[in-house]
């Protein structure tokens, strides 16, 4: 099926229109195969080009004439062999021309420009056709208005009419094949995603991507550790499910816990457990991560931001098998394979003394390097379409089409925020799009809007704020970008980022609580 409703956005419609006005003075109208009206002529509200055609609505059963045509032309058209035909009106001496719309050679609907007047026509004739008019309801006045505003058509204008709306019947039909074809690679690659393109959860086609694939296929059936080593929003957690939903422990537990979300003493008992007693509010037993977990995989995640006491009690764990809850006198055991993540760098951390080298060496057996968004733009297209399939199923919406100009946007756009930032944004245009089945760039975010040559132009230059509105949203918004970058460069470390910036460290930990920078925080709440 046609959809009609998006004809009006099409902008070779939009300006075939406007030159149907401008040398004819015609009303562009389409009809579907039930020769119902979809042009959103009959829309309250609607402000019409022709003079005549605006009365006609407005007269005593002037909607029925109208039926009346299109039922006629509808008859004239499906009957008939002629691709365009020029038609008389209910209105004497008023005409106008249709073009039927087939597609597989099946009628779908008609285009009409309505409504005009010969030349020929004499000025007894135009007497007729008030007196019809003022039958109806309008004025004589009114009536001799909209003669007078009516095109007459010459012997010329009759010959290139035709072929302009059978113009506008063409863009239709191929607007529609290209929509279809475009939905059937949309099935195709949401086919390809179940095999080649997809591993688990994980969709990438990039030569980045396949290596993972095969790398997996070889850890997952081992009892192997493994680390994860990627930025934020690379899908870490969605590695470690898949080594883990094709090993051999599938049917026991996974379980996942950030570990930067937890002071140490939290993070103890999350993971060890505790005895009744063992610290206020220890009211009865807990059983730990390790305890729940065993037989099944533990996923460790941003395991680079545990204290060096705590790198012990794990480096136990893997090690011996054993831990003691807090509080308790004697260890238990436990079976659990460790994946551990992180989006720091722990060579450079145990260079400084952060992070123990025999942890490192014991959870680094199968390495995994997740690569950032930006170094498999290939894949982008595909999350776009999946993601974007994924929405509308969950909306129970039909499915949408992103635009060209805004593919580009997102193919140009750096991605800081990986996989996780594209979902939320095909989420967030799917919601702004509403009815509508082609997004368009304008739906954008304005950092993508905004975005010029990658994410920095240099050291320290950041691209991309959104220069529309106030001064103060403006600098609000540098200033954000530039704490959170400054976190993430200085490892979350406050005293030496308050020095960069040249600001107190009691300010700084006021605007990252003003802007929602505190990872514990945002770590705590996901």
């Amino acid at each position: 099926m046609i959809n009609w409703k998006e004809m009006k956005n099409l902008h070779v419609i939009s300006k075939l229109s406007e030159i149907l006005n401008k040398w004819y003075g015609t009303e562009l109208i389409w009809t579907d195969s039930h020769a119902k009206i979809q042009s959103g002529h009959l829309e309250k509200g609607r402000e019409h080009k022709n003079l005549f055609f605006k009365l006609q609505l407005g007269m005593n059963h002037g909607h029925e004439f109208i039926n009346q045509d299109i039922e006629n032309i509808d008859e004239m058209l499906k009957d008939g062999h002629d691709q365009t035909v020029i038609f008389d009106s209910y209105f004497k001496h008023i005409k106008g021309v249709a073009s039927k719309v087939i597609v597989d050679g099946e009628y779908m609907g008609t285009v009409i420009a309505y409504p005009f007047i010969l030349d020929s026509a004499t000025e007894k004739e135009k007497g007729e056709l008030v007196a019809q008019m003022a039958e109806s309801g309008v004025s004589e006045a009114d009536a001799k208005s909209a003669i007078a505003h009516l095109r007459s058509m010459n012997k010329t204008d009759v010959e290139y009419l035709p072929e302009l709306v059978e113009l506008v019947s063409e863009e239709i039909v191929e607007f529609h094949e290209e929509i279809t074809k475009r939905e059937e690679r949309i099935q195709e690659l949401n086919s390809e995603l179940g095999d080649k393109y997809r591993y688990h959860m994980m969709i990438g086609k990039s030569k980045k991507m396949q290596k993972i694939y095969n790398l997996l296929e070889k850890v997952s059936s081992s009892e192997a550790s493994v680390f994860i080593q990627g930025e934020n929003g690379t899908g870490k957690e969605l590695v470690a499910k898949a080594i883990h939903y094709y090993s051999p422990r599938k049917d026991h537990m996974f379980l996942a816990l950030n570990c930067s979300a937890f002071n140490d003493n939290l993070l103890d008992s999350e993971l060890f457990g505790h005895v009744k007693g063992a610290f206020t509010g220890a009211i009865k037993d807990k059983k730990g991560l390790f305890e729940q977990a065993n037989g099944g995989t533990l996923f460790l995640d941003e395991i680079g931001d545990t204290s060096l006491s705590m790198q012990v009690k794990l480096l136990r764990v893997l090690q011996e098998g054993s831990f003691l809850p807090v509080g308790a006198n004697s260890p238990k055991k436990t079976d659990v394979r460790i994946i551990a993540a992180t989006n720091r760098n722990i060579k450079k951390m145990m260079e400084t003394g952060e992070f123990r080298e025999d942890l490192y060496y014991r959870i680094n057996v199968f390495p995994v390097d997740l690569p950032p968004l930006r170094e498999r733009k290939e894949d982008v297209p595909i999350l776009m379409d999946h993601f974007l399939k994924k929405r509308c199923d969950e909306a129970g919406q039909a499915m949408k089409t992103f635009s060209k100009k805004c593919l580009e946007k997102m193919l140009d756009y750096h991605w800081p925020g990986n996989v996780r930032e594209l979902e939320n944004e095909v989420e967030r245009v799917v919601v702004l799009a509403g009815e509508d089945k082609i997004i368009t760039p304008d739906l954008l975010s304005p950092r993508i809007l905004d975005a010029v040559g990658g994410p920095r132009g240099g050291a320290g230059v950041v691209r991309g704020i959104n220069t529309n509105g106030s001064l103060k949203a403006a600098l609000e918004e540098l200033e954000a970008i530039m704490i959170r970058e400054g976190l993430k460069r200085c490892n979350f470390n406050k005293s030496k980022l308050s020095k960069e910036l040249g600001i107190s460290r009691a300010s700084l930990i006021m605007k990252v609580d003003k802007y929602d920078l505190d990872k514990r925080k945002k770590a705590a709440n996901e």
